[in-house]
């Protein structure tokens, strides 16, 4: 796919989530007339999951037929050589969403032969667009991003989120570990809302035992075009199986690998 296809999608995309945005957030504000069911263990897809999901994937299906599609609530296929393939989270975060609390988002990204082309990041509570193509730079809202400058996992926080896919452990021993060094650590905020805020300085890392492609894509884009480090979570079967998710401020990417790999082996023994 050349350069001026991928353009295109772009700027596609850009007004897309905006849409999407915007009807999501029509449901969030209306949260006595959410329709909730159970996927699982703190696991939950709302309706405005489901609308805000079919508006991105009929659209798509309309500009660009020939693309494949891969979303959290509706699923897809891999794609095959040569396709592009939409990964999409119509809503991450959504038990802060069914419980009003305003910190979710929409991710799209856009991947050719597991190479993330671009992705966007939308908080519609507080307007922020995160958004990166490759070889073109992160912004947001339009303003290029750029990670902290910090050296020491002491000196800002690190996000750390959870779910019952991994084990308790997989994040008790760290957070433990982050502490005894002096860090602090940021509850879930949702994976792509926690990536972006490190390609943006708010934080200075993020780490998840196990993530899903939907929710880290779109952010791994921002995240690299912004300078920050994060492992390769498009590789084998990431897509459809998920990965081990690490980002972190170059400055402390290797403190905090360094930590982790202690506390797995501590585990180990």
């Amino acid at each position: 796919m050349d350069a001026a296809a991928i353009s295109e999608r772009y700027a596609f995309a850009a007004t897309l989530i905006a849409d999407a945005g915007s009807l999501s957030l029509g449901y969030f504000r209306d949260q006595a007339s959410l329709e909730i069911a159970s996927k699982g263990l703190q696991d939950m897809a709302s309706q405005a999951d489901l609308e805000t999901e079919r508006l991105i994937r009929d659209r798509i299906a309309e500009s660009y037929p020939d693309d494949a599609f891969f979303g959290e609530e509706t699923g897809g296929i891999a794609p095959a050589p040569g396709q592009g393939v939409w990964v999409v989270d119509p809503i991450d975060g959504t038990a802060n969403f069914v419980s009003a609390i305003p910190m979710w988002c929409v991710s799209i990204a856009f991947v050719v032969d597991e190479v993330i082309e671009f992705g966007l990041v939308l908080d519609p509570n507080h307007d922020e667009l995160f958004a990166a193509r490759r070889g073109h730079g992160a912004t947001l809202d339009g303003q290029p991003i750029r990670p902290d400058d910090t050296t020491s996992l002491a000196e800002g926080r690190f996000g750390i989120s959870f779910s019952h896919r991994s084990k308790p452990h997989q994040v008790s021993g760290l957070i433990h570990g982050l502490l005894e060094c002096g860090g602090l650590y940021n509850g879930p905020v949702g994976g792509a809302l926690g990536l972006a805020y490190v390609a943006c300085g708010r934080t200075i890392g993020y780490y998840e035992p196990h993530i899903n492609s939907w929710d880290c894509y779109g952010a791994i884009a921002v995240l690299r075009e912004a300078g920050a480090w994060v492992c390769d979570a498009e590789s084998g079967d990431g897509l459809v199986a998920g990965c081990e998710i690490i980002a972190a401020a170059p400055g402390v990417k290797q403190p905090f690998l360094d930590l982790l790999a202690a506390v797995k082996a501590a585990q180990a023994g």
